[in-house]
């Protein structure tokens, strides 16, 4: 199953990395292991933050996990942790979106003073609300609905097929169809039933 487990917003400086916001979804962890494992994913985030370059993206795979980080020119980074089988563009996609939000609403000043003063609820909502990866990206959500389409046509098609003997019987009684039509719907169908192969 598709999960997300942590979403960090940091602020890279020349010598260190200061988590200014974070967020983790640890409900598939039993209860005594939730402080080791947000221990850990903070850890993680904060120590591929800061091994990264400004202005990169960067996916590394450690067990079952994923961690994305998004650094960019200004230094302000966002990382996230997901499960190996969430889509890796989709993963930078929020970590985009995440970072313009931010910025957005908390001043740059703010970026390089004290963590503890930073204010951004939105960060829980983004991880709640992309937890379905289609969530966050238009063109996963318009594949999934055209597989959806082609998955429903064509069981449509071999439900036609299927009934040959009505589609027979509905050629015959058309009147939308020419005699030159129907004569040449009758001779295909009997010249294709022969090559039938078992």
């Amino acid at each position: 199953m598709v999960k997300l487990f942590h979403l960090s917003v940091s602020y890279k400086h020349q010598t260190k990395t200061v988590t200014l916001c974070s967020t983790s979804d640890l409900t598939s962890f039993g209860y005594f292991q939730r402080n080791s494992v947000q221990e850990f994913l903070n850890f993680t985030s904060q120590i591929l933050i800061e091994r990264s370059q400004p202005a990169t993206r960067t996916s590394v795979k450690e067990q079952s996990y994923m961690c994305h980080v998004y650094v960019r020119a200004d230094r302000l980074a966002a990382a996230l942790i997901s499960d190996h089988e969430y889509p890796h563009r989709v993963a930078h996609t929020i970590l985009n979106k995440v970072l313009e939000d931010f910025s957005s609403k908390v001043a740059p000043t703010a970026w390089s003073g004290d963590p503890n003063s930073v204010v951004f609820p939105a960060l829980e909502k983004y991880l709640t609300d992309y937890q379905n990866p289609r969530n966050a990206d238009a063109i996963t959500k318009i594949q999934d609905e055209l597989d959806e389409t082609k998955i429903i046509m064509h069981n449509t098609l071999e439900a036609i097929l299927n009934r040959g003997e009505k589609l027979d019987d509905l050629v015959s009684k058309s009147e939308q169809l020419s005699l030159q039509s129907k004569t040449f719907y009758t001779t295909a169908r009997k010249t294709n039933s022969c090559c039938v192969i078992l």
